[in-house]
This record gives C-alpha cells, structure tokens and sequence, in this order.
C-alpha cells in the first residue's frame, strides 16, 4: 500500500512538472490570443517597439487592467515606446478622451489618470457632465479656467478626432486593447485575465523584437 502511494505521488509531481514546464514554455496562438491587422500601421518610432492601449475611462475591464499595465510599464523594456490612446466607439465615449486629452495639455495626466478611474468606478462619479467634471478638476488641485480652456481647446477637438480614426484603423472591437508594433492586436477579451493579458503583451513585444531583428 506504502509502495501503490509513492507511486501515485511520484507520478502526481511528474504530471504537475510536465503542465509547468508546457505553460512556460507555451506559445501564443493567432486568432485566439492576438490577431493580425489586415492593415498594420505605422509607428512614431521606427527605431522602438511600439505598444499603445486602446481605453475608455468608463470601461471597468480597462480599470482592471490599469494597475497591472501600470506596474509593468515601471519595469518597461528600453526598446518599447508606449503610449496610451482614448477609444472613441460612440458619442458618449467623447468626453472621456476630452479629459485624457485635457489633461495631457496642461501636463497632467501622469498625475490624474488613476484618479479619473478612481473617481469614475470607486466613487461613480458622473464626469460625462461638464458642470461636475469641472468642479472636481478643481477639487483635485487644478486651475479650473487652465482645464476647461483646455478641454474646449482646437488641439483636444483634433485629438478627439484623431482617436475615432484610429479606433477604426486599428480594426478594434472592444477595450482594453493592445496594439504592438502597429501589427499585433490583443485584448482583454483574448487574455483572460489582466495578468494573462500582460503575459502576452510581452510574448508579443518579444515576436515584434525578432522580427525587427531579422530572425
């Protein structure tokens, strides 16, 4: 009996080494994990691997995934250029990217980018409305009249537009979305969950690294 449990504990351990070694060694599959984009796009810095994330302040898997995107661009290879980028699908999505891009105007997203999650999906604040957006622009520190002059601005209504031609160009669906190297697209949906979604992100850079390197 002593003899049968060994075995099975033996055999327990080899099974559960074997299933580790496959999921480290596991590749990405196209059309499951990434897809391909029929019209790759070009990039700001041919030199660098560029990532972008597709978001939408209202979107909770984007909140989800934020802080782990987060934590890994501490940690961001020296070869990647990342760069977040507003989705436009409807209307309603606009004053979302307004306030990204206001933000981004006055220099300060890295500041204020978590708290307009925050305020959106822990506190449900409503700042679809201007009247209350404002008040707590101004509640966060803010010059209020730099930020409304800024939201209201001619470069935010050309940022705005940009974003919903880019959210058609890069055939996106849904979000979050990752772009790599204007070729590679994953999502959220495709990941599973936010560290998965990551897991690929990099397996991605990796496959872009390659081929930039002609292997």
């Amino acid at each position: 009996m002593n003899r049968l449990k060994l075995f099975a504990f033996s055999f327990l351990l080899l099974s559960f080494g074997l299933i580790n070694s496959w999921s480290v060694h596991a590749e990405i599959v196209k059309g499951k994990d990434y897809t391909v984009l029929t019209n790759p796009q070009s990039t700001q810095d041919s030199t660098k691997i560029e990532v972008l994330e597709f978001f939408w302040y209202g979107c909770p898997h984007c909140y989800s995934l934020h802080p782990h995107l987060k934590t890994w661009l501490m940690n961001k290879p020296s070869d990647v250029d990342f760069h977040y980028v507003p989705a436009i699908f409807r209307p309603n999505w606009v004053a979302a990217a307004k306030i990204f891009y206001a933000l981004s105007v006055i220099g300060m997203t890295d500041s204020l980018h978590d708290n307009v999650y925050d305020a959106i999906h822990r506190d449900k604040i409503d700042l679809n409305s201007e009247a209350i957006l404002f008040d707590w622009i101004e509640k966060q520190g803010v010059d209020r009249k730099k930020f409304e002059n800024a939201y209201n601005s001619f470069a935010v209504q050309n940022q705005v537009a940009r974003s919903t031609q880019m959210s058609r160009q890069y055939q996106l669906t849904g979000v979050p979305a990752l772009v790599i190297n204007g070729k590679y697209l994953t999502s959220g949906k495709m990941g599973g969950t936010p560290h998965d979604t990551i897991k690929i992100l990099e397996m991605l850079i990796e496959k872009a690294r390659q081929e930039k390197q002609g292997k």
